[in-house]
Order: C-alpha cells, then structure tokens, then sequence
C-alpha cells in the first residue's frame, strides 16, 4: 500500500478520537455544554452548527495566526441570531466579511468561509414548496451539502437525483483508531464509507442544515449571485436571502475566552457560548442526531 499524502493524515488527525485531536468528539461536548450536547444525547443541526461555530472560534483564540488547525471562518446564517421573528435567515454580507476579518485577527480583508445554515422547513416532513430551492443547493460549486435525515437517524445528504436524496450514514461501529499527524500508513478505513444510499426528498425532516464553502472573496461573490437568484425564483418560499447590510445594524457576537479575575481560564466558560432559543424564548426541540 502506498503512503498517504500528509495533508490527508493532518485533516483525519483533526477529527481523531483523543483529545489531542482538535475536531474530536471530546472537545465538540465541551464546546457544546450550553446547547445541552453530551454523550449518546439527540441534538438538532441548530445546536450542531452554533457547536461548531463556538469550537472554532476557540480554536482560534488559543492558536497563533499561523498554526490554525481550521483555515476558514465560520458564520452560521440564522434568523434568531439577525434578530428576526420568522420568515427566512438573512446572509448580511457585511457579517461575513466582518467574520473573515476577525478570523485573520485583522490582517487580511478576506479568507475562505464556512457557511452554515440552520433551517426549519415545516412541521414533521419538508414543506413541498422548499423543495425545488434545496434540491437546487446542489448545483452550486460552494454546495458541502445537507445535514439532515429523520428523527433518530441523522445522515449526511451529499447529492440528489430527481426526488431521491443520497446519503451516507455515520452511524456504523467501527474500531477506535488514533491517527497520528505523522503515520501515512495508517489504516484509515473506518473513517470513509463505502455506501451510499437513498431517500425521497419529501420525506426528510424539516430541521436540516446546509453547507457551504467559499474558498475566496470571488468564490463568495458567486455564491451570493446563485443564492440572490434562487431566492429571487422560490415563489415566495426562499431558504434564506442575501442581504448587504442589516436593516438594524448590530455587531456580530462573538464572546471569547473567558478568563477570572485570577486571570485563570474558567472550564466551563471557556467557549463563550450562546443560548439556544427561539424568537418567543423557547428552546429548540429538533433534538434528532445522536453524537
């Protein structure tokens, strides 16, 4: 067997299963203490994207500018986040170049981005009419996919061919293996999967969260083109909208490490995370996907 390219060894060592690894399960329940995430607990892709979000901006804080383990910003567009009460979350394109500035620490005007986007498209099932818009996320070059299934069995969309959603399914056991930063031959079996299956659109649970990369300012730009486009044709019933500024302008919260008047970092509190709750105050009960 041939060596693997070291690059490839780093991205897997990031999702290891120690505490070493930046990306493990261990440090995504640590991130996730004020989004109730612990283990063999159900969670919804809300919790999941802002869980994400608040591991990265961690990261970044205790990394030096130059030894970051995750190379892009990360902006989840939500609408409880802009302020809004009901109707379709807001990409403000002033937050996400707000995003890659800070992500830089103020040195460059652009970096690449992570899009997520947390959405409740009806009740129990997707409303029909959100779906010729999500199928059509697919086409985009940006398009990481959808994190989604149904209650008790969360998948990984990663394409679509007429109504049928493929996917991949996380949920095998698999031997535990630690993959060192230098071990190009390791066995790195388990972390792929081999089968892909399929489900009907109309049948996936309307809380789901979907997926973009843009590798560059211009990259950005296009997505946002497609995405003004696709809001512009969804008949009245867009995923989300594109906007340059907010109507109200505020600042994009982003509460860092915590530290004690001891200037001791305080566990608990050192992911400075925000709440889950809705525009009434409620707490988000989409709790499907298991950790």
């Amino acid at each position: 067997m041939q060596p693997f390219n070291q690059e490839y060894i780093e991205i897997l060592h990031f999702f290891g299963d120690s505490e070493a690894s930046p990306f493990s399960i261990h440090n995504l329940l640590l991130a996730g203490k004020a989004y109730d995430l612990a283990a063999g607990s159900w969670v919804g892709p809300y919790a999941m994207c802002r869980t994400w979000e608040t591991l990265a901006r961690h990261k970044r804080v205790a990394t030096d500018l130059e030894d970051q383990t995750l190379p892009m910003a990360v902006y989840v567009v939500s609408g409880d986040e802009d302020g809004e009460r009901g109707g379709a979350p807001v990409l403000c394109i002033e937050d996400a170049s707000r995003h890659c500035f800070e992500f830089s620490r103020c040195q460059v005007g652009w970096t690449p981005i992570l899009l997520l986007v947390p959405l409740v498209l009806g009740l129990e099932k997707v409303n029909p009419r959100y779906i010729p818009s999500l199928r059509t996320t697919f086409t985009f070059p940006q398009s990481l996919g959808i994190l989604g299934g149904k209650p008790g069995a969360s998948t990984y969309i990663i394409g679509v061919q007429d109504d049928k959603a493929f996917f991949l399914d996380p949920h095998d056991v698999q031997p535990v293996v630690n993959i060192g930063r230098d071990n190009v031959e390791a066995d790195t079996s388990s972390y792929h999967s081999n089968i892909i299956r399929h489900i009907s659109l109309d049948t996936i649970d309307s809380s789901l969260a979907i997926g973009f990369y843009c590798r560059d300012k211009d990259d950005f730009d296009d997505f946002c083109l497609r995405a003004s486009k696709l809001a512009d044709e969804s008949d009245g019933a867009p995923l989300f909208t594109v906007a340059q500024k907010h109507n109200i302008s505020k600042p994009v919260s982003h509460p860092e490490v915590l530290v004690d008047t001891d200037g001791v970092q305080n566990d608990e509190e050192s992911f400075g995370v925000e709440p889950i709750s809705d525009a009434e105050g409620h707490s988000h009960e989409d709790e499907w996907q298991l950790l």
